[in-house]
């Protein structure tokens, strides 16, 4: 019955929500008709190679081979998941049940988990800054803030975040040495992973290609629907919205990344109607569409014990 009720509730939670949001989403639907079917394919298809490229940064986690085909699918379900909770818990949740699943101990589906989040971040802040030294009057960070927030007081935040943790590592036995152990962990495998030139390869190719295929899909959107700012423009607006809206907890980043993407659009030149149209298309694309066969593979997954 446990089980029964765990693959229905991503179904009825999604369900909910797409009732909730189907005027956003009939809107993006009937706009995405109008603009250029040839690019909006190209965008269907770079929101596609997303999901294999997520599979190849997780595969390129762990030593073992993981059946590709249900890694595969399991990350398309992850996507479901991952905007049912915040902050990528969902996903998170997902390919830990996968990984374990497949065999592997704790600690090691814990540093696979760990040691993804840090590519990701590594690679999307790479491309960021590269792409802010080739267009540096493209976009400033400061105008993705709201004014009372401000750079400044973001990294005041993070500092206190760190220290926070210091504090607790430095006090409490127990969390000081669950922490050692998974580093300890976490090191011995980024030692092995890189020792293995396939492995490294699909870390850092997955990690780099996904945030860039997800930009390749803001910019076809865009050029169907005839915005008028250049691609590598898009692309830096995608990188810097993503970069900033992870920083607030929303499940999928639902709100946070297309409030951010409008704002980093506009800065970039577009007017405000042209970018709330291409950010609505956009989303509709990569995440309300694939929301509900997302929860439904989902739910497929834990009836069949895969997660």
């Amino acid at each position: 019955m446990l089980r029964r009720i765990l693959c229905l509730l991503p179904i009825v939670a999604v369900a909910v929500w797409l009732y909730h949001n189907r005027t956003h989403l009939g809107s993006g639907v009937r706009q995405a008709l109008d603009g250029n079917g040839y690019w909006m394919l190209a965008a269907v298809a770079s929101t596609l190679l997303g999901w294999v490229a997520v599979s190849f940064a997780r595969q390129g986690t762990v030593l073992e081979r993981l059946p590709a085909g249900r890694l595969l699918v399991t990350q398309f379900a992850a996507g479901a998941a991952n905007h049912l909770l915040p902050s990528g818990i969902g996903a998170g949740a997902v390919n830990i049940r996968f990984m374990a699943r497949c065999g592997l101990p704790p600690a090691r589906y814990s540093a696979a988990l760990a040691l993804y989040y840090l590519a990701e971040g590594v690679a999307r802040g790479t491309l960021l800054l590269a792409l802010l030294l080739a267009f540096p009057e493209a976009l400033r960070l400061e105008t993705l803030l709201p004014e009372e927030i401000g750079l400044s007081l973001a990294a005041t935040a993070a500092v206190a975040g760190l220290l926070a943790v210091a504090v607790a590592m430095a006090c409490v036995g127990r969390i000081r040495r669950a922490v050692a152990t998974f580093v300890r962990t976490a090191l011995t495998d980024v030692r092995s992973l890189h020792a293995r030139p396939s492995r490294a390869l699909a870390l850092w190719g997955g990690s780099f290609a996904f945030p860039m295929l997800q930009a390749a899909g803001l910019v076809t959107v865009a050029l169907a629907l005839g915005l008028t700012v250049p691609v590598g423009h898009l692309v830096l607006a995608y990188l810097a919205a993503s970069v900033v809206a992870a920083a607030v907890p929303s499940p999928g980043g639902i709100g946070s990344v297309d409030a951010a993407l409008v704002v980093a659009l506009v800065a970039t030149g577009a007017t405000a109607g042209a970018a709330t149209a291409t950010v609505v298309v956009f989303r509709v694309i990569t995440v309300w569409l694939p929301l509900l066969p997302g929860a439904l593979v989902l739910a497929g997954l834990v009836r069949w014990k895969v997660v």
